[in-house]
């Protein structure tokens, strides 16, 4: 069973696993992962999600304020071993939660246009494709996505 945890990014096991997501992005972005490394720096982040499964940290993601309405979507990330099994699913919908308890109205993400498995996640969420925001403006190999947010009453 997948459990959820709502932490900050000085959390090491978040540490751990954005380790990991870089290890990877470095092969995945090829000669352009200078350029995407810099828009993804973790420090002062404030929402973080980690998900355990048996006590052990398989995947996160993380929120940060883009403006004063929109959260942006940061560091996504499953072990390949907790891939398939809706742990990203999990994490992104506690991710929407928490942005909505925080009163924000969207969310914005970017994801690369090869990463297959990311894109079909967020559209099966109900993103939609957006043209390239901010940093990704003219960047051929990002794709960004935009959902509002269901606002609930209190």
């Amino acid at each position: 069973m997948i459990v959820l945890k709502r932490t900050t990014s000085e959390n090491p096991d978040f540490t751990l696993l954005n380790n990991m997501l870089d290890k990877e992005l470095v092969i995945r972005d090829g000669d352009e992962h200078e350029f995407f490394a810099q828009f993804n720096k973790i420090d002062r982040i404030k929402h973080v999600v980690l998900a355990y499964n048996n006590g052990e940290a398989v995947g996160c993601g993380a929120i940060k304020k883009f403006d004063e309405e929109t959260i942006e979507i940061k560091r996504m990330f499953v072990l390949p071993a907790g891939r398939g099994k809706k742990v990203a699913t999990t994490i992104l919908t506690e991710l929407e939660s928490w942005a909505t308890e925080l009163r924000y109205k969207k969310c914005v993400l970017e994801t690369g246009a090869t990463f297959k498995d990311a894109i079909g996640l967020y559209a099966k969420a109900g993103y939609e494709v957006l043209p390239n925001y901010g940093q990704y403006v003219g960047v051929k190999s990002s794709v960004c996505f935009c959902k509002t947010l269901e606002i609930r009453q209190v």
